[in-house]
């Protein structure tokens, strides 16, 4: 008799990561300086792999995208967590709230096989060297590109169709700071575990799809490397996967942490501070990352710099 369908819910509560004032104006400050870089570092990685022709190859054409995901990823949860954080009303209304928990999935998904066509994409430039123009073409990098974006929307389609199953009795507070899956499916009171089963079966299908991609990569090129005879040239191969090999570890190792797993166990303290790594911090290291080890950005920054003073 109490129950009632999630299509009814008007709005949702997000209780945030803490009730107390002085810490919400720390965790504001701080994570409004990170979305400000994170915007910035991406942003600007996007348009200096634009407008410098040295670096349109097909390393910077996924780097590209891997900027615009995590500026929009960074996007979709940032700037309503930083509204919570100053005021006292935190409701979301019911369509805002799958909206984000959409999009969150989608480029969440989206990310995982773009970081996996990059590992490919360094697999063939360093084990494959010669026939890496005619197997890295524009027309293989696009539809790489595609693809992850095309599996991010069926991911995120899937999700979120599971989820409009749901039903609410009591509750409709969310113990988090944005419109995740697991606290979501905690909060309902009808029976979660065939959404569970299916949503476990989408989501690792695709961490662990992308993890054999790149795990295989890696393997194949640490093999190539240990066979070079070369210092410089281990060193220069060394140095292209580095940026890449970290990124990686940091993404897949929240990832992991926070969803492969039965939503019952969601541990308030320990996920929210995965998913704050996750959603805040990661978006901003990924363009540090890449850049700060990179000389080539560094080399086509300063030619982006002098062309517009000449000009």
């Amino acid at each position: 008799m109490g129950r009632r369908n999630i299509t009814h819910v008007s709005d949702f509560i997000l209780m945030g990561l803490t009730d107390s004032e002085v810490i919400r104006l720390v965790l504001f400050t701080l994570f409004l300086l990170m979305y400000l870089i994170t915007v910035l570092g991406n942003a600007g990685m996007m348009l200096i792999i634009c407008l410098d022709l040295q670096l349109h190859t097909p390393m910077y054409f996924f780097l590209s995208h891997l900027s615009f995901l995590d500026l929009s990823y960074s996007s979709v949860i940032t700037p309503k967590t930083l509204d919570n954080l100053l005021t006292s009303i935190k409701t979301i209304s019911y369509l805002n709230c799958f909206t984000q928990m959409y999009f969150f999935v989608f480029l969440g998904a989206a990310e995982c096989f773009l970081l996996s066509s990059m590992a490919y994409d360094r697999y063939v430039a360093i084990c494959n060297p010669l026939h890496y123009p005619v197997v890295m073409s524009t027309r293989r990098c696009c539809s790489l590109v595609c693809g992850s974006y095309l599996i991010g929307f069926t991911d995120s389609f899937v999700n979120v169709l599971c989820m409009n199953k749901l039903h609410f009795c009591n509750s409709n507070v969310i113990y988090h700071f944005f419109c995740d899956t697991s606290p979501i499916l905690s909060l309902s009171c009808t029976d979660t575990h065939d959404i569970e089963i299916m949503i476990f079966i989408v989501a690792g299908c695709t961490l662990v799809v992308s993890m054999i991609t790149i795990f295989v990569s890696y393997v194949s090129i640490l093999s190539t490397i240990l066979k070079m005879t070369s210092t410089s040239g281990k060193q220069k191969a060394f140095s292209t996967c580095a940026s890449h090999l970290l990124g990686v570890t940091i993404f897949y190792g929240t990832m992991i942490f926070t969803y492969l797993k039965p939503s019952k166990s969601y541990s308030l303290g320990k996920d929210q501070v995965a998913s704050v790594f996750y959603t805040i911090v990661i978006p901003m290291l990924n363009p540090l990352i890449y850049s700060l080890r990179n000389k080539e950005v560094k080399n086509a920054f300063s030619r982006v710099i002098q062309k517009r003073k000449g000009n």
